[in-house]
């Protein structure tokens, strides 16, 4: 009988105001703003989507993120892996994650995604508009960064691979001296009892094909929808991508079904964690520029999750792990949470192909 796999979901921590927020977008502001403000912009397509069960939830809530724990064990979610912002001592949106690790709760395992780039207006297809940059403060910054994040790695319920606590970098390429910070947290995590640390990487611009053991790093997480893979359909299949351009006055609105058997990487000469995703529609936040997975179905989802599932039973129980992006990207249309629409079906179909 086959071993099922860990499935680590990433969570967004957004859904609540900072001052930053309130400053750059108006008072009050959170992601649901704009989940809430998204308009239909072609036949047929379903926006706005409007959360179910867990409502339009604040994350400082402590029920609202034992409620999101709760649901994701019931469909076979191991853990979740929430985006981390440091910003060389600066934090954003950190309160969720502090919470957690003080209070306890919710009995959730979990790991912290570093999200290492700037804060721009990009969202709203202006990247040139920077709100907050990403710099580095060398090897002082990263002592006072691994010092915060000691208590989440040294957490009971902190996911582990071989016994190690887990730790992701959006863009591990990106950092100054990529070696010398890898080397020094590890050195950190054995002085302060911890039996070292699992490293992993995210496959993203600049780092596609990129061996992250050259970094520090123990592994890669192939992390969905993969633009490489997805620019390399555009090419091959221009003439039907430009057709559905016209069509739909600007937007690109590509079918998820014939879609993602295109975004899977190949074999690698290096450890890679796989990863899905449910299904894409950033609309929400770029509006007329944005991306729309169409037919996305959670029986197309289903199929992805079972066939990424099968790709990894030939490993190692501990490393039969996919990461799923994402929990709760509502801005991008990429959730697992039930809305009102889709219920759970989502849901449904991760835990059906969990179980075979």
């Amino acid at each position: 009988m086959s071993v099922k796999p860990r499935l680590i979901a990433f969570h967004l921590p957004q859904f609540h105001p900072i001052p930053e927020n309130d400053a750059w977008w108006g008072q009050g502001f959170t992601e649901w703003r704009t989940v809430a403000a998204a308009k239909p912009l072609f036949k047929g397509h379903s926006q706005p989507n409007v959360p179910a069960d867990l409502g339009f939830y604040d994350l400082r809530l402590p029920e609202a993120r034992n409620a999101q724990a709760l649901l994701a064990k019931q469909y076979g979610i191991e853990g979740f892996c929430y985006w981390h912002y440091w910003f060389n001592g600066k934090l954003l949106l950190e309160t969720p994650v502090q919470e957690i690790i003080s209070s306890g709760e919710p009995d959730m395992p979990f790991c912290l995604a570093w999200a290492n780039e700037p804060w721009s207006r990009r969202w709203h297809g202006r990247p040139e508009d920077i709100l907050q940059d990403q710099t580095y403060g060398g090897v002082e910054d990263d002592r006072r960064h691994f010092e915060w994040l000691l208590p989440a790695l040294a957490d009971p319920r902190a996911i582990r691979i071989d016994g190690k606590p887990v730790f992701l970098v959006y863009k591990a390429k990106s950092l100054p001296d990529c070696r010398r910070t890898t080397d020094l947290w590890r050195e950190l995590a054995v002085k302060n009892g911890l039996p070292g640390l699992y490293l992993l990487s995210i496959e993203t611009d600049g780092t596609f094909g990129w061996d992250p053991r050259q970094g520090g790093f123990d592994a890669a997480v192939e992390y969905q929808p993969y633009w490489l893979r997805l620019n390399e359909y555009l090419k091959k299949n221009w003439l039907l991508v430009a057709r559905n351009y016209v069509q739909y006055r600007g937007l690109w609105v590509l079918d998820y079904g014939k879609l993602w058997p295109h975004l899977l990487s190949p074999e690698v000469g290096y450890p890679l964690y796989r990863g899905v995703c449910p299904r894409w529609d950033n609309t929400p936040r770029k509006g007329p520029k944005g991306i729309v997975f169409s037919n996305s179905t959670s029986e197309e989802y289903g199929k992805w999750l079972s066939h990424t599932i099968q790709l990894m039973q030939n490993r190692p129980e501990e490393h039969r792990i996919v990461f799923i992006n994402a929990w709760n990207e509502w801005g991008e249309g990429n959730y697992l949470e039930p809305d009102l629409k889709y219920g759970h079906a989502y849901l449904e179909a991760t835990r059906a192909a969990l179980t075979g």
